[in-house]
Formats: structure tokens, sequence, C-alpha cells
């Protein structure tokens, strides 16, 4: 799947005129947490989460500073929380950098983005760099939710242990010349070495997730790679 199959549109905007409290009303009344800053022809300027909003001086919250902290902090840091805490316009607090990706964007590598950025969201842009659309970690997990089971031919014994073991040549961590499997009536019976817990458990998980399977039958020792 791509980011177009999964991604919200229209998408919730504001100016970068727009005021903080504005944005926190749209915040509230569309119960989503963040929300993209567009200029005049629909390109991203930036975008303002909850978390831009949590240290504010209307809320109290602003961040305050003992003595010996302004010393290890330096100024411009300070300065730099003051106009978050009392900015008006959204353009002052806003993460310029955003990090972006195309409809065409596969879905793998938007949980990528997410995990390695540590982001809750990713704005989709075209080609002439228009916002159109957004893909959040819920966005992820409706995918998943929604996903329906592969629809193939009853595969025959032979078959399901084939793409069994083609897929185990796949993964640089499956040493398949420890593994061997059998296949009877849809049920897998996996035998050999695996070097750890974690290895077993892929090789059974590879294993429960071909098409036909109806059991998995994890037969195998942990012991070190090197044992043949």
């Amino acid at each position: 799947m791509q980011a177009q199959d999964v991604m919200i549109a229209p998408v919730m905007t504001v100016g970068g005129n727009a005021t903080v409290r504005e944005v926190a009303k749209i915040l509230l009344e569309r119960r989503i947490s963040a929300v993209p800053v567009v200029d005049a022809d629909n390109k991203i300027l930036g975008i303002v989460t909850e978390g831009d909003l949590m240290h504010r001086a209307e809320s109290g919250t602003e961040r305050h500073y003992a003595w010996w902290l302004r010393l290890l902090t330096g100024d411009a840091q300070m300065a730099t929380d003051y106009v978050k805490s009392h900015a008006v316009k959204v353009g002052d607090i806003m993460t310029r950098e955003v990090v972006t990706a195309t409809p065409e964007t596969p879905l793998s590598d938007i949980a990528m983005l997410l995990e390695e950025r540590q982001i809750k969201r990713v704005p989709i842009v075209n080609k002439q760099g228009q916002l159109v659309g957004i893909v959040s970690r819920a966005n992820l997990l409706q995918a998943i939710a929604s996903a329906r089971p592969k629809l193939e031919i009853s595969l025959s014994d032979a078959t399901i242990r084939r793409k069994f073991l083609e897929e185990l040549k796949k993964q640089p961590w499956a040493h398949t010349f420890n593994l061997n499997a059998t296949v009877q009536n849809g049920i897998i019976d996996i035998w050999g070495f695996a070097p750890s817990a974690a290895e077993r458990t892929a090789i059974r998980v590879a294993a429960e997730a071909i098409p036909g399977v109806v059991l998995v039958n994890d037969h195998l020792l942990e012991t070190p790679a090197f044992v043949y």
C-alpha cells in the first residue's frame, strides 16, 4: 500500500498569521493533534503540534529556569522558550523543518520515517509541493485493522513447504542450513536449530504467515548457528 491509500484528505490547515488561540481551538474542536501551516499556494510552511502548546503563558505552564540552570542553558535557548510561551502568531512557534512524503510513498517507508524521526504524522505533498493529505500513526493502524487475508487457491503441502523455505532464504538472520520442514495437511513441523529465542520466534512467524498453514509445530532447538 501507498500513502495515498490511507492518507486523510483534505487536510485542515492554517495560515502563518493564524493565532495560537485559534490553533488551540481547532485542535480541540477537530480532535486532532497537529495542524499544518501553509501559504496561499497550499505549500507547507511548517506544522504546529500539541507539544508546541504545552508550555504557554496563558496556562501558566511556561518554562522557569533556576539561576544555575540559566548559566547552563544560555540566553539563546531561553529566548527561544520565551517565544514558544508568549508568541501570538503560529508562524513564530511552528516547526519549520517538516518531514514530508509523496502520495506514492510506500507505507513501509512512512513507518520508517515515523519511527526514525520520532514523529506522529507525515504530511503528503504532490510534485508541485502542495499539501494533498496527511498520514498519521493511527492511519497505519487502520490499514492493519482493515487488512483482509490473502486469497489464494488452496496450496498443496509441497507448495507450502517451498514458500516457507523460500521466505527464510530471503532473511539474513535465518540460518537455513540448520533448518528443515515437513508439511502434511497444512501442518508445518519445523526441525533443526535456532541460534536464539528471537530467531526461533521469527521462524515460527514466517511459517504462520504462509497462506494455507493451519498449524505450526516448533521442534527447534536453540543452539549457536555454527552447529550443523
